[in-house]
């Protein structure tokens, strides 16, 4: 994992780089979609309004979550970042809930379907492009210092390249004589925003009760431990997920024979070699139990 200070860096770059691009495809989306007379690209500005709230909530999650432990957090803040996701679920219902409201309008009370002007397609195929980037940005700087709240934005960043999609083919459909796809399109992008943010709330519920993402971290820090001279066998491992970082617990078997500072030496070596090996562990605790020579 990268240092607290490359990752405090490179968090705070990603979060600005979302901030500032999804600000300037807002007043994109809602200004073409206005003037084209596109109900999905208005819908589309709503949802990536709702992004730039969002990004800047991640951003203060991210902040947060670097915060050190003090008396009062003894592992630190790291679980602010996948409350941050939760919160950035509510936005996600409130921004479905608006475009199928709009929806509503449109289609139930019946008001004049018109085709887009065709600028709402260029507007899409845009969209498509800055998406794509700033998406694989988000996840891919959110995975390499392991942030859910950069991560849980990109995620929510992801839905903008689909709807794009989906309001390009609405406006071409409306314009080969079906303008009752615009707002169907506005439909989809409600449900897509309500797929991410069941992704997003479930992965956010799952890192704060502390879920595992992989046995695989367990076997390495099986496979860390044994590598220990003088360490004949370990169980009861234990991780407890803190957002970005994970804190680990393990019973490790000494010959009962050892003596006590011997014993103690060895513990703090295993510790030493798991928060070197095991990417997101930042705290360990060992506790040593004698086996017999035999066994």
């Amino acid at each position: 994992m990268e240092s607290d200070l490359e990752r405090k860096k490179m968090g705070t770059r990603a979060s600005f780089v979302a901030i500032f691009g999804n600000i300037m495809l807002t007043l994109f989306n809602l200004i073409v979609g206005i003037y084209s007379g596109s109900t999905a690209l208005v819908a589309e500005g709503a949802h990536t309004l709702s992004d730039v709230i969002t990004s800047f909530i991640a951003f203060i999650g991210f902040k947060i979550g670097m915060k050190p432990a003090d008396d009062d957090h003894h592992y630190g803040h790291g679980r602010a970042e996948p409350i941050v996701g939760l919160i950035i679920v509510i936005f996600l219902l409130v921004v479905a809930y608006e475009i199928l409201s709009d929806v509503y309008l449109k289609i139930v009370i019946k008001e004049t379907l018109n085709a887009p002007d065709l600028t709402a397609a260029l507007m899409a195929i845009i969209g498509i492009g800055i998406n794509i980037v700033m998406t694989r940005y988000l996840l891919k700087t959110g995975e390499k210092i392991n942030s859910p709240a950069l991560i849980a934005d990109g995620h929510h960043q992801k839905v903008d390249i689909y709807s794009c999609f989906a309001i390009l083919a609405g406006v071409i459909g409306a314009h080969l004589g079906f303008p009752i796809l615009d707002p169907l399109v506005a439909i989809f992008i409600a449900l897509m925003v309500l797929k991410t943010a069941f992704s997003v709330g479930k992965d956010s519920v799952n890192n704060i009760m502390g879920k595992i993402p992989s046995q695989d971290i367990i076997e390495k820090i099986r496979e860390v431990v044994i590598s220990t001279d003088n360490v004949q066998g370990v169980h009861d491992i234990k991780i407890n997920y803190m957002g970005p970082y994970a804190s680990a617990e393990m019973h490790i078997e000494l010959y009962g024979d050892m003596i006590l500072w011997e014993s103690h030496k060895i513990a703090h070596e295993v510790e030493k070699c798991i928060i070197k090996e095991v990417k997101p562990i930042k705290s360990v605790s060992v506790h040593t139990c004698p086996v017999e020579e035999n066994d």
